[in-house]
């Protein structure tokens, strides 16, 4: 059964990197917990999606990772499972920080309220807030694009993806142009024979991320959902870059990159009149922004994406998306949650008795 209707200023879903971002923020403001701020997480457990990852995604692997405000990540060892050296991670930081995280608590739904205000309906009964900062991320979203045909041998998407091992001496076809591609082809082009298929040529970025770069890519992404468009992967804009994972998936010889088949067939996949038969085909084609329960506010635009200003929803200033847009990656996320928690002090005001971050 549904809990009693409880109010907060501030709710924040999600515990991942962006939610345990803005909620440091949001005590260091002065936002009590459970009574300021709170933050409804649907796992069982700390973790966010890293909690999912494959277990052959180690720390030396992982795509870049940037420490969470006043806590840096402990040492780690280069073969450590980053579904396990992250969640801990974040569980110490949320005691050290002492987070009012609730979990498990499933938001369904996002309604405005006559008072001004929003309900938040979850499994766990329902909550009444002045501000909302959603920090719900892609994972639970995995995209999988339709393709003509039927093929009866193994697919999956990258989201279920645990590793090489139950593909070697297999024919896999790896689909997408990302990060996510690149580590798959790293690890099962070491025992089976792959094939690597992009909708577009992939595009290698030549030299260092250096911060000029990375501005420029956060002002060409921001334009986008500036003007209500869709957004649309990093990778889409950054490019591949020389990580582990690239080099790695270089020395074994598997970058050589097709076209996207036409089709599916029973046996495998086909371009035109040309058939290649194979046992498993990988999606790893991305993943899309997890903000259905949010359908209720009418936020998106004819064009299919949601006008932002910053961190901010343009439409309704109750609302910030964290972690959506520029704010994708973790150093992006992290920035997010100061940045949003900035604008809910402006429209809120600040709490009348502050609450030290360290304080129990």
């Amino acid at each position: 059964m549904a809990g009693p209707v409880r109010e907060v200023d501030v709710l924040v879903i999600g515990a991942g990197q962006a939610g345990l971002s803005a909620a440091y923020h949001l005590r260091r403001r002065g936002f009590a917990p459970y009574t300021g701020f709170v933050v409804l997480d649907a796992d069982d457990a700390p973790g966010g999606a890293w909690a999912h990852r494959s277990p052959s995604l180690t720390m030396a692997t992982v795509h870049g990772f940037h420490d969470l405000p006043d806590f840096e990540l402990p040492a780690t060892g280069p073969a450590e499972q980053a579904r396990v050296a992250v969640p801990g991670y974040f569980a110490a930081y949320e005691a050290k920080h002492a987070l009012p995280v609730l979990r498990p608590a499933r938001v369904r739904a996002v309604h405005d309220r006559p008072d001004g205000r929003l309900r938040v309906e979850t499994d766990a009964g329902d909550w009444i807030a002045r501000a909302l900062l959603n920090a719900t991320g892609t994972w639970t979203r995995p995209f999988l694009p339709r393709y003509p045909g039927s093929f009866t041998g193994r697919q999956l998407h990258y989201a279920d993806y645990r590793g090489p091992a139950e593909f070697a001496g297999q024919r896999v076809v790896v689909v997408g142009g990302g990060a996510s591609a690149v580590q798959v082809l790293s690890e099962v082009g070491a025992v089976a024979e792959t094939i690597w298929v992009t909708r577009t040529p992939p595009v290698v970025h030549q030299g260092p991320f250096t911060p000029e770069f990375g501005r420029e890519v956060v002002a060409r992404v921001e334009e986008r959902v500036r003007a209500g468009l869709p957004v649309r992967s990093v990778v889409s804009v950054t490019g591949l870059g020389p990580s582990v994972a690239y080099r790695r998936a270089e020395e074994l010889g598997v970058l050589h990159r097709r076209p996207m088949f036409d089709r599916l067939t029973e046996h495998g996949v086909a371009w035109g009149d040309q058939e290649s038969a194979v046992d498993a085909i990988i999606w790893a084609t991305g993943f899309r922004a997890e903000l259905t329960h949010l359908a209720p506010l009418g936020l998106r635009t004819a064009g299919g994406g949601i006008r932002m200003d910053g961190t901010r929803v343009a439409d309704d200033p109750r609302v910030h998306l964290l972690g959506y847009g520029p704010s994708a990656s973790t150093v992006g996320a992290n920035r997010a949650g100061r940045t949003a928690v900035n604008e809910v002090v402006a429209l809120l005001g600040a709490p009348e008795t502050a609450v030290g971050v360290h304080g129990a």
